[in-house]
This record gives structure tokens, sequence and C-alpha cells, in this order.
């Protein structure tokens, strides 16, 4: 697992970042990343996952899926937002993941960042969200369904 860190951190207000997220996808700006994947070609499978901004995949998500070669690969998607959904993120890994197969993807509410709620997955909703993962997995076949575990 790798995390994504740009050159110049975004500022620390939510306010600000929205704005800064704003123009950076209506100017196309992809922000230079301070993250270097070294030896990427050796991986058969790459999850991406990512956040929802602006109904988007964020900037620095285009900065890495411009930077690495995909091609050949199979990309699984998956995504947190605030409820909103996924927006067009999935649609812009098939458009940036050229050459590659893109499993279907997985979304979820994670949280309410604006509402000072970064993290909603937590007790009982945990659980689910291990479910709602395994199912998934299983349905896109990167695990196999055991069937009396899941019978």
């Amino acid at each position: 697992m790798v995390a994504l860190e740009i050159e110049k951190p975004y500022p620390e207000n939510y306010q600000a970042i929205v704005q800064q997220v704003v123009k950076e996808n209506e100017t196309g700006y992809l922000p230079p990343l301070k993250t270097k994947i070294d030896g990427i070609g050796k991986y058969d499978i790459v999850f991406i996952g990512f956040p929802t901004w602006d109904m988007k995949m964020p900037p620095p998500m285009k900065s890495f899926l411009h930077q690495y070669d995909f091609n050949g690969k199979t990309v699984v998607p998956f995504n947190t937002n605030a409820g909103y959904g996924v927006g067009n993120g999935f649609q812009t890994v098939k458009e940036l993941c050229i050459g590659s197969r893109i499993l279907e993807g997985f979304e979820i509410k994670g949280g309410v960042e604006r509402d000072g709620i970064y993290l909603d997955i937590k007790g009982k909703r945990a659980k689910e969200a291990e479910t709602e993962v395994i199912k998934w997995l299983q349905k896109i076949e990167i695990i196999k369904s055991n069937p009396k575990v899941d019978g």
C-alpha cells in the first residue's frame, strides 16, 4: 500500500482545499508527486483507491495515473465518498488506464469531511463495510467464495 504525497501539500483549511481543487479541476492541473514507486511493472494487479473530491477523482490521483504505465495490468478501483457517490472517478480510471483491464469498482461512504467526520466506518459500520468489501472482492473474483461461510 502506498499513500500519495504531493510536492506542495494542500492547505489545512477545508474551504481553501476545496477552492484549490476546483481550480485544479477547471484548469486540468496535475500536482507534482513527491511519492515515487519503483518497480510498479512487477505488479499484475493494482488497486487504485481514492476519495471523491468535487464529484471527481482528486488531482493527485490523476497525476499518479498519468505518471505510470498500467498497460496490460488489471486495475481495481475503489472509492470513499461523503455519500454523494463516486462522481466520474471510475470513468477517469478507464480513461487514464488505457490498455488495462478495469474491474468493477467499489464505493462506500467514508465520512463527511466538511462536517469534521473524517472516518465514519467504525463499530457496527466497520463490520458491515468489511462484509461489503468481501462480497465485492468475491464478485470480481479477486478472492474465492467460501460456501461454508457465505452460505
